[in-house]
């Protein structure tokens, strides 16, 4: 198991891009969550298979169609902070 933070900056709310995450992490078997941050920002945390947080990094990288994707940061995380499932704050 592995575990990263994801800090997505551009036209990333209200634009589905949580629920698009969601679709995505459950998809590729991830637990964690993405939430909207007050400056504009969305924050994911995947805990998982390496491989499927890459997939899931890579499509952060766009997101959803109405999405505009303009910085993608990753930083380690610990598998403690997800819970089960895979939740939108």
């Amino acid at each position: 198991m592995s575990a990263a933070r994801f800090y997505i900056s551009g036209k990333v709310q209200g634009v589905w891009f949580r629920a698009g995450t969601r679709e995505q992490a459950v998809a590729l078997g991830l637990r964690g969550y993405a939430n909207n941050l007050r400056d504009g920002r969305v924050e994911v945390l995947a805990v998982g298979d390496d491989a499927a947080i890459e997939r899931l990094e890579r499509w952060l990288g766009h997101g959803t169609p109405n999405a505009r994707v303009d910085r993608l940061e990753r930083e380690p995380a610990g598998e403690a902070e997800a819970g089960d499932g895979f939740v939108c704050g």
